[in-house]
């Protein structure tokens, strides 16, 4: 059974920010932060951001706080770049140039600027990438019909496209730090080719209760009529274009962050914009109607490496009461609460989720090699 600790609430108004924080991991061993580790999570930064999505550009981060300028160097460029998957573009961002490396994995509806806290802070110690998964973000939208009736975007494909990412462009062994759905598919990239995942951390990963398993007998086939409506006519567009409205995207982030001061109109258009581009509402009404594929518990016990689950507590959509029962398995050390965080602790609480990122590479990084090619 995995160890279960609740991260302490951190501020820079606190006087535990003046000593060293400490750390219990599940040997027993301590892992110390220093303070100028711990006050530059806790400081919000400032983000430039190229106004050509898809192209070539760069994302850099600068502190808000002179104090913060004296004790850590500015934080390195985050470039936006593609990548060619299959013949479709990828978009991609990335940050730091030494270190061991980590792939960031967004959620549902969400792109790699939902890690837009975390890609500069961690790029200061680790290779970064943060990727948009296709039919996501500004990554290209392939119309789910042209696939001969086979379902497309599964975790499957995302599990995939992960793997092959590691392959060709960061060339080497990766940690998969994911979020919500974004956690079934480092799940499934662990499980599909055990050698390239080094660890892999789960923050608020998806229980997956629209699953047909997770649904009652006589309520499934229902579902199935439902998801035929939204799929095969006007109805779904008709929803889609109801909620695709920066009023509606701020109602919905507001429910699943704790703190609704986080729901900025930044957040928002980081949101929104994408899901306006076309395609994005077929991939958007196809994956609402996929309750198939895996669920965390079919994966869990095939995972190699080890695994960490995090958990914003005040989380509504996916409860920290059924959450727990993953850290049960054998491949999860460590199952920790998040206090006063929602479902997307990354973008919520960066300064409570990047020095937990950051222990959790530390105590997994003795040793580090590129992948052999052909691997």
């Amino acid at each position: 059974m995995a160890n279960i600790r609740a991260l302490p609430l951190t501020s820079l108004e606190t006087t535990s920010l003046l000593f060293s924080k400490r750390v219990l991991v599940k040997n027993t061993s301590i892992i110390s932060f220093t303070e100028t580790q711990f006050l530059r999570q806790s400081v919000p930064t400032s983000i430039t951001r190229s106004p050509t999505p898809r192209g070539s550009g760069s994302v850099s981060c600068s502190s808000v706080t002179d104090k913060a300028s004296t004790l850590e160097d500015v934080c390195p460029e985050v470039r936006t770049l593609t990548w060619n998957w299959k013949g479709y573009s990828i978009r991609y961002q990335c940050a730091g140039t030494s270190g061991p490396s980590l792939v960031l994995v967004h959620g549902f509806g969400a792109n790699s600027d939902h890690w837009r806290k975390n890609t500069p802070i961690l790029g200061k110690s680790y290779r970064v990438y943060s990727i948009d998964l296709i039919g996501y973000g500004y990554s290209d939208k392939p119309n789910p019909n042209e696939f001969g009736g086979e379902p497309f975007y599964t975790f499957e494909t995302w599990g995939e496209q992960l793997n092959d990412f590691c392959l060709d462009v960061v060339k080497d062994e990766a940690f998969f730090i994911c979020n919500s759905i974004g956690g079934l598919v480092g799940l499934q990239a662990a499980v599909s080719k055990p050698e390239i995942c080094r660890g892999l951390m789960l923050i608020n990963i998806s229980l997956r209760m629209l699953h047909i398993k997770k649904q009652p007998l006589i309520g499934r086939p229902f579902i199935r009529s439902f998801q035929n409506l939204l799929r095969n006519t006007p109805v779904g567009k008709l929803f889609f274009k109801s909620i695709a409205k920066p009023e509606t995207v701020r109602s919905i982030l507001s429910q699943c962050y704790h703190d609704s001061s986080q729901v900025t109109d930044e957040l928002v258009e980081a949101i929104l914009r994408p899901g306006l581009e076309p395609g994005a509402v077929d991939v958007f009404l196809e994956f609402i109607c996929y309750s198939g594929g895996p669920l965390p518990e079919d994966l869990l016990p095939l995972v190699k490496c080890p695994v960490l689950i995090a958990w914003g507590e005040k989380d509504p959509w996916e409860p920290i009461e059924l959450g727990r029962a993953y850290g049960d398995f054998d491949a999860v050390e460590e199952f920790v609460v998040l206090p006063e965080a929602g479902h997307c602790p990354q973008d919520e609480k960066p300064e409570m989720v990047n020095p937990l990122i950051e222990s959790f590479v530390a105590r997994h990084s003795n040793s580090s090699a590129a992948l052999a090619p052909g691997i």
